[in-house]
């Protein structure tokens, strides 16, 4: 007799649900279908899976070790039948982007709404990162694209350039760095910092913080330039996030000695081991187009 594959996932809505009567109502089956399915598990394998003594469905020792080896069989099937979509004449059903919130997301949206205009059947899900996070997510969720301002190379990773970024070390006109000229590295130290919170679980120090103790650890850009324009502190901005604020003179550069602007060059990676269906590679195609616009726009903008 074969296994019943579905049985393990059985088990999993079993014991996040706590009874055969709360699982049967998650799964839409009769409570009666639910138990044989259990107990025909534990005939074939020879194993009690589950306490019966116990007021809740609990594993038994046995069953803990067994039902973890059904998830890994479960993601096993999952994983094969992702890859049969993606290499289908078909769309792929889900398109998951990890992005890095220093970067533009005018490009990124316009790329988007040109990938609606081709009526994709398939989901998109865009999630922001910062720092080390944007990596951390991408391979913890199995995503199908990254766009990063850095990350840590490897051998099945595919990266493709995106047109350079630049950021500024800004803070309020108002603000006593504002008007101080060849500023050194201990004098910025005894203000403020503006900072983005690096989003992975196992953070790490940003490399262009400045090391001070006075630091202000912000979720987003966004709420950052409102700290800035409120003259809390200084802090490197994405330079078209700010461009305005300048030209305004609303937020001013700090001429710190070892220099007040920064460039990266962000990345559009995806991974060998999900190969990109149809939906991925028109997205890739489009955001390359999109922030090759982007740039030129802004060259001739001189921002």
């Amino acid at each position: 007799m074969k296994i019943d594959v579905e049985a393990f996932n059985v088990l999993q809505v079993l014991v996040e649900e706590g009874s055969f009567a709360k699982a049967s109502e998650r799964l839409h089956k009769a409570q009666s279908a639910v138990s044989y399915q259990v107990k025909k598990l534990e005939q074939h394998l020879g194993v009690q899976l589950f306490n019966r003594d116990q007021y809740r469905a609990e594993l038994t020792p046995e069953g803990k070790v067994i039902l973890a080896e059904g998830q890994r069989l479960l993601q096993h099937l999952s994983n094969i039948e992702h890859l049969a979509s993606r290499f289908s004449d078909g769309w792929e059903p889900k398109l998951e982007l990890v992005i890095d919130g220093a970067l533009p997301m005018e490009p990124i949206m316009t790329a988007l709404q040109r990938m609606s205009e081709h009526n994709v059947p398939t989901k998109v899900q865009l999630n922001m990162e910062f720092l080390g996070g944007v990596q951390h997510r991408f391979e913890r969720d199995k995503a199908d694209l990254m766009l990063v301002k850095d990350y840590t190379a490897a051998p099945y990773f595919s990266a493709k350039q995106l047109p350079t970024v630049t950021s500024l070390l800004v803070c309020s006109a108002q603000h006593p760095l504002a008007t101080k000229q060849s500023i050194s590295l201990t004098e910025l130290q005894q203000h403020v910092e503006l900072t983005i919170e690096d989003s992975a679980p196992t953070q790490q120090r940003d490399e262009l913080q400045f090391g001070g103790d006075k630091v202000f650890y912000l979720s987003g850009f966004i709420m950052k330039k409102n700290a800035l324009l409120k003259g809390l502190g200084f802090g490197w901005m994405p330079a078209f996030l700010i461009n305005d604020e300048l030209a305004a003179n609303q937020l001013s550069l700090v001429d710190f000695v070892g220099g007040h602007r920064f460039r990266f060059t962000p990345q559009l990676v995806s991974t060998l081991e999900r190969p990109l269906g149809r939906a991925g590679k028109l997205f890739t195609d489009l955001i390359l187009e999109e922030f090759a616009l982007f740039d030129k726009q802004r060259h001739i903008e001189g921002a």
